[in-house]
């Protein structure tokens, strides 16, 4: 297999990815970040009625209320049974005419004061249009269902304290959550590669965020082994199992690209049964079943696979490596960590700058430069996004292991970049 150099398209045009948009998806996309800066600056935003009845029509419909996602949304602020008559009858009384709805963040359960920072936080060192887009691909491009989503997944972030896992220790969260040290040294997650309960919950965020660094553009997916070699009914836990679909689906959208069970046993499909139908039919559409080690590199390279099992090459030995002395010392560096926080927010103030720049073109509001100009800047904004995070980055999360490795660079470097060493 080719090594794919930095920056080759993974996604064919089309596909609604970052770099790979048509015309009519990023109209699409232009329209969302118009509603999403609208919501920002009042709370408030006023549609085309038919956005909220299409997506309340498939948010309460019998096919889709069957998977987790579609149960969240059915339940949701926007959605829930009459909601669509509110909201034009809102706009009515707004001044604005007959065909429009207004929809309202208090719905969600989110204020005006809240919200940027949680999609700023939330992008991390994403292009934040591949952010949105992940919302929007999962939602099938409705745009108000997109945005129910997005905001939800958000409020999730809040009510939760995502924020207090992804940037905290693990010395922190063991002395929180018990026995975590325990499931890390387990082996139970872990990531090698880019292709009691509330335990558990918490490990599965920390992993989840640790990962979604490790993401380097154009890969925003990742594929996960669930080994069932041994695997009995005593193991099964079904209320990990709608966690994990739960998180995965609502929270995390578009973040599989594969899901792998390996080694099933013959007790395991009257599970199959059970869990098959709490899926959203394109997460199911990404599970594959392998019966022995050969076919597990139909999809997983033998240089990749772990050489536990017959064709894997890489002898890689998962190790939890714990913290280190002083290596979060940087957080204790409050007034540069106020520097570089106030930097990236300049940024990300400037890529709504470009954003809405970018979105009037063509419009009475258009500021007279050339599409491909803004895009050009706005594109350019969005690296020096990045950038400005990962300097921002060790004086507001602490290291994990992926900074601790042996290897030389580390996996995790400092400036964003990501080095895998696979042992063949």
């Amino acid at each position: 297999m080719g090594k794919l150099a930095k920056g080759d398209l993974l996604t064919p045009p089309g596909t609604g990815h970052v770099g790979s948009l048509t015309p009519d998806q990023k109209a699409k996309l232009k329209e969302i970040w118009s509603i999403i800066f609208s919501i920002a600056d009042s709370g408030e935003a006023v549609v085309p009625s038919e956005f909220v009845k299409e997506a309340e029509k498939e948010a309460t419909s019998s096919t889709g209320a069957q998977s987790a996602t579609a149960q969240a949304a059915a339940k949701a602020g926007w959605f829930s049974r009459g909601k669509s008559a509110k909201a034009e009858e809102d706009a009515k009384a707004a001044g604005y005419g007959s065909g429009m709805s207004k929809i309202s963040l208090a719905d969600l359960g989110l204020s005006v004061d809240k919200l940027r920072p949680l999609l700023w936080d939330n992008a991390m060192g994403d292009h934040p249009d591949s952010l949105v887009l992940r919302f929007v691909r999962a939602r099938k491009w409705n745009t108000v269902n997109a945005l129910n989503m997005m905001f939800k997944a958000f409020k999730w972030r809040l009510d939760e304290d995502i924020a207090g896992v992804k940037y905290s220790s693990d010395v922190k969260l063991n002395d929180e959550y018990p026995k975590f040290f325990e499931q890390l040294e387990s082996g139970k997650f872990y990531i090698h590669g880019t292709d009691p309960a509330k335990t558990l919950e918490r490990l599965t965020v920390y992993v989840m965020e640790a990962g979604r660094v490790l993401l380097e553009f154009p890969v925003e997916t990742v594929c996960l082994v669930f080994d069932l070699t041994g695997f009995t009914l005593a193991n099964m836990d079904f209320a990990m199992v709608k966690y994990l679909v739960t998180v995965f689906e609502a929270y995390y959208p578009e973040s599989l690209g594969r899901i792998i069970i390996h080694g099933a046993p013959f007790v395991f499909w009257g599970v199959w049964k059970v869990i098959e139908p709490w899926l959203d039919p394109v997460v199911a559409s990404k599970v594959r079943f392998t019966r022995n080690d050969n076919e597990m590199t139909q999809y997983i390279p033998a240089e990749h696979l772990p050489d536990r099992y017959k064709s894997g090459k890489d002898k890689y030995k998962y190790k939890y490596i714990h913290s280190q002395p002083d290596e979060n010392k940087c957080m204790e560096d409050t007034a540069t960590k106020d520097e570089l926080v106030k930097a990236w927010e300049t940024t990300f103030w400037r890529f709504e700058e470009l954003t809405r720049e970018w979105f009037h073109f063509g419009t009475a509001e258009a500021s007279g430069r050339s599409e491909q100009e803004i895009e050009a800047e706005r594109d350019q904004c969005a690296k020096d996004l990045r950038k400005a995070f990962f300097k921002m980055d060790p004086y507001i999360r602490a290291r994990n292991m992926f900074h601790r490795t042996t290897e030389n660079p580390p996996i995790a470097q400092p400036d964003g970049n990501v080095s895998w060493v696979y042992d063949n």
